[in-house]
């Protein structure tokens, strides 16, 4: 008998170190689960080797959009298809990151691409020693410019030195950046994207890049910088309304800008939301492995003239399949 665990990343947000950051156990879930990174070793020993484990990553923040931290277990609601589920595993704990940095280096960036650059550093900022990076740049085609590091600073020199031209393959490089995850060598895995414009050169097509999105245990953040939200022709999307798309339905944000001054406060904000999240753990009460797609509710529990807050998390898995 296997243990089956699912990881489903929710949107990473919040500010500040909640606890110290520890190495976490790995482990795969087969089938059509998603892969994942789970739990502590005690937190794993309180589940029988025969079911699945789904752990939720939730970010919670204020009226203001800021980040919330000291809630409890006892704070959070958790339904799967609308049925209430016990939560048997809490932690607010730091956990290392794999991050895909996915930058629109087209020709349209170029009033930009200086603030671009900044954007990068700022976000780089915040990166611990088990974190690692990879860059994927894109014009008229993706390009892995850069493997995974531990050693931000290469990230960040190899862009100083990039200069932008040519056209916009968005969707080719959500594609690239979604496939290269699987080679993550940490739980939390990122993609973070940064673009200016509508695709106009991928060969991929939306609805193919969400698929993948949603199949995946990769939690999706994004810098638009654009207005519209108008969608296209056809089945594709203009720039922000993809990024949207993407990052609401992979437990992440998408942040719409309209200055690209913007953006390194926008990216060190990002990078400090995803030192911090709370990670919710249960069995889920419908054991059938069917492969089937899940959806995910999480609901905070307020007290009576206590302020509102908004949670954000990945809205589902696919379950194992025998």
């Amino acid at each position: 008998m296997k243990h089956w665990l699912a990881r489903v990343c929710l949107p990473l947000m919040l500010a500040g170190v909640l606890a110290p950051q520890r190495a976490w156990p790995q482990s795969t879930a087969r089938g059509r689960t998603i892969s994942s990174v789970a739990s502590p070793d005690a937190a794993r020993q309180n589940f029988s080797v025969d079911s699945t484990l789904v752990l939720v990553n939730v970010a919670v923040t204020d009226a203001r959009g800021r980040f919330v931290t000291g809630l409890e277990q006892q704070d959070f609601q958790v339904f799967e298809d609308k049925t209430a589920q016990t939560v048997a595993y809490f932690s607010a704990e730091e956990a290392p990151v794999s991050v895909a940095l996915v930058l629109d280096f087209s020709g349209s960036m170029a009033s930009a691409f200086g603030k671009l650059q900044q954007a990068v550093a700022e976000f780089l900022k915040s990166a611990n020693p088990l974190d690692e990076f990879c860059l994927i740049e894109f014009r008229d085609r993706p390009e892995m410019s850069m493997g995974f590091t531990s050693a931000p600073g290469e990230i960040q020199n190899r862009v100083a030195l990039t200069k932008p031209e040519g056209n916009t393959a968005l969707l080719d490089a959500v594609y690239l950046g979604l496939r290269h995850m699987r080679k993550a060598r940490n739980a939390r895995k990122i993609l973070l994207i940064v673009s200016d414009g509508g695709d106009n050169h991928s060969r991929f097509r939306a609805r193919e890049v969400e698929n993948l999105a949603r199949e995946s245990d990769v939690e999706i953040y994004a810098i638009g910088m654009g207005s519209s939200s108008v969608r296209t022709v056809g089945d594709l999307w203009d720039g922000p309304a993809l990024l949207n798309e993407l990052a609401d339905e992979a437990g992440g944000r998408c942040y719409d800008i309209d200055d690209p001054r913007g953006l390194p406060a926008v990216a060190d904000k990002i990078g400090r939301e995803l030192r911090h999240q709370y990670v919710l753990g249960y069995v889920p009460q419908n054991r059938q492995r069917d492969g089937r797609y899940r959806r995910i509710q999480v609901k905070i529990a307020r007290a009576p003239g206590q302020p509102r807050l908004t949670a954000y998390w990945k809205r589902g898995y696919y379950a194992p399949a025998d």
